[in-house]
């Protein structure tokens, strides 16, 4: 490695990245590079795991999940099954927790279950062809993440319509 691009001498970052970025849809690129989904889509479209192992119909109404191991946080916090119930919990309480469209939320009827510490069950109320595809848009963050930020709850009193 050439000296002056040598950054092992550096200290660990701390603190707060603020960016100024006037586009309508920073949020959707700080998203996307600061959190995680159970499932992602290929370049094809076609539904991958990606924090889950895989996605299995135990029955029309039960997605079963089980998650990836050793999976950590940027603060060194563990990805369980702890985790996705946290994360379905915080953006299950939004009316419309996806900008781009409600055809992305789950039926508010929805329900998670922790089987073990790296296995969920979703609970659908109804046989739905989209399920998988909208695990897509359920975000994993930590508990630092939900308890500090949100998604401006903390501070706005809602995650909606403030982006």
């Amino acid at each position: 490695m050439d000296s002056k691009n040598d950054t092992s001498n550096l200290p660990a970052p701390k603190g707060m990245i603020y960016v100024y970025d006037p586009s309508p849809l920073n949020w959707l690129y700080v998203l996307f590079n600061s959190m995680e989904e159970l499932v992602r889509a290929d370049p094809l479209g076609r539904v991958i795991p990606n924090l889950a192992k895989k996605a299995n119909w135990v029955n029309d109404l039960t997605l079963e999940l089980p998650l990836q191991k050793g999976v950590v946080f940027q603060d060194g916090g563990p990805f369980t099954a702890r985790t996705v119930q946290n994360s379905f919990n915080q953006l299950h309480q939004w009316a419309a927790p996806h900008p781009p469209g409600t055809w992305l939320n789950l039926p508010e009827e929805t329900t998670l279950e922790t089987v073990d510490n790296y296995t969920v069950r979703f609970h659908f109320p109804y046989p739905s062809g989209l399920a998988k595809a909208k695990l897509r848009a359920v975000h994993m963050a930590n508990n630092l993440f939900f308890n500090k930020l949100g998604f401006g709850y903390v501070t706005q009193g809602s995650g909606e319509g403030h982006w």
